[in-house]
């Protein structure tokens, strides 16, 4: 049964993906979505709330989910490489879904699921205890400030056409998050 609702889920996520291609994401239907991937209604809202969540279903799946076991061996690198591949590779659809602007836009979806991974990160590496210089330091407020930041850099990438390679990109986001400000002023 969970191997069925997964594949329901990556039907409807395709099936999503090639309507962005065609069809502006704001015009884009429920009943589109069920009939691109060959399901009745009622099964995408046994599965998701409306195509936002399908939309944070598809970045966690496809984006963030494949790092997942890099970062937990440290391999921070090669996990941001990862991501911006795998944005790469589907770059039509990133860059049409780049565009969902207002309350649901794609920059607010793509920043609170880069949170929820960074904060379950931090937060299996704390010992829980305040930061003792600094307690306002929180793993909470450190996962959303690098969460603003990565996610940044992924929607300035994908706008500017994703001309630079994402190893590039990787080292180019391991520089600007290695550095304080003084030494990037200091660099300039």
């Amino acid at each position: 049964m969970q191997e069925e609702r997964k594949d329901v889920g990556l039907a409807l996520a395709e099936s999503l993906k090639d309507l962005v291609q065609r069809v502006p994401f704001e015009k884009i239907t429920i009943k589109q979505i069920t009939d691109g991937a060959g399901v009745i209604r009622v099964t995408f809202y046994n599965h998701f709330q409306d195509k936002y969540d399908l939309l944070q279903f598809i970045i966690r799946k496809e984006i963030l989910e494949p790092v997942g076991i890099l970062l937990k061996n440290n391999m921070y690198k090669e996990s941001l490489t990862l991501i911006f591949t795998n944005l790469k590779k589907d770059s039509a659809f990133y860059e049409k879904a780049v565009r969902i602007e207002g309350q649901n836009s794609f920059e607010a979806i793509t920043e609170e699921c880069i949170y929820k991974l960074l904060l379950e990160l931090f937060s299996e590496r704390s010992s829980g205890k305040p930061h003792s210089k600094h307690p306002w330091l929180t793993v909470d407020s450190l996962a959303r400030y690098y969460a603003r930041s990565m996610n940044f850099i992924v929607i300035y990438w994908i706008r500017s056409g994703m001309t630079v390679s994402p190893e590039e990109m990787a080292n180019i986001y391991e520089y600007v998050v290695t550095r304080s400000l003084w030494d990037i002023l200091e660099e300039l």
